[in-house]
């Protein structure tokens, strides 16, 4: 009986291990790629591009993009490099009242992605995909009893757009992207996601796009 627990004490801690080596490995495949296109993104220009957005499907407030009667806009900004064809980009969100207007709790989502992009540059116009890695803050109060709690998870995002240059250095964007959690998240006991407990939402964003 004593050896059957040490097996399955065993078995999980190998699974946990298992599931940080599988984010490491991640992490890593990401850094080789980016090293890999380094010669490309040598000859890329900087850019920086704020956004305003809002969330939807998933766990936010809004079932879809376009069946959404009470947006929650919220605002992010994006630095990096691109070039004729790959890119970088690092990208900060934040999500006020990410799953709406509620009297019992009040939530916001932050997010921090690191991501890579395919960016073919035909003329004026620069389609793009990316995906990517990074942070997501999940911040929960309850309004009843005035307790908060925050919780950071690793997550990744994966999306695309298009970029119309108006001129050399300036552009405008649209995008769409997906952001999913790898951990389950619990806080406060608010049935917060509900994808086996693992955040997901999407994010519509437009800005522009300023190369330097």
């Amino acid at each position: 009986m004593v050896s059957s627990t040490i097996n399955t004490v065993q078995l999980r801690g190998a699974s946990v291990q298992t599931t940080d080596a599988s984010r490491w490995l991640l992490l890593g495949a990401l850094a080789v790629g980016m090293i890999a296109v380094a010669p490309e993104s040598a000859r890329a220009q900087g850019f920086i591009s704020p956004s305003y957005g809002y969330t939807f499907g998933g766990d936010s407030g809004c079932p879809t993009a376009t069946d959404c009667e009470d947006k929650n806009w919220n605002w992010g900004i994006a630095l990096g490099a691109l070039g004729s064809i790959v890119g970088f980009e690092a990208e900060l969100t934040y999500e006020d009242e990410f799953r709406g207007e509620r009297p019992d709790q009040s939530s916001s989502v932050t997010t921090a992605m690191g991501s890579f992009m395919i960016a073919p540059k035909i003329s004026i116009v620069q389609p793009y995909g990316l995906v990517g890695i990074g942070l997501i803050k999940t911040d929960v109060e309850d309004r009843l009893t005035g307790a908060s709690e925050a919780e950071n998870q690793i997550g990744w995002t994966i999306g695309g757009g298009l970029i119309i240059f108006v001129n050399r250095h300036v552009g405008l964007k649209g995008d769409v992207r997906h952001y999913h959690a790898f951990d389950a998240l619990e806080i406060l006991g608010f049935d917060l996601a509900e994808d086996r407990g693992k955040l997901d939402f999407g994010r519509v964003g437009f800005g522009v796009v300023f190369k330097f």
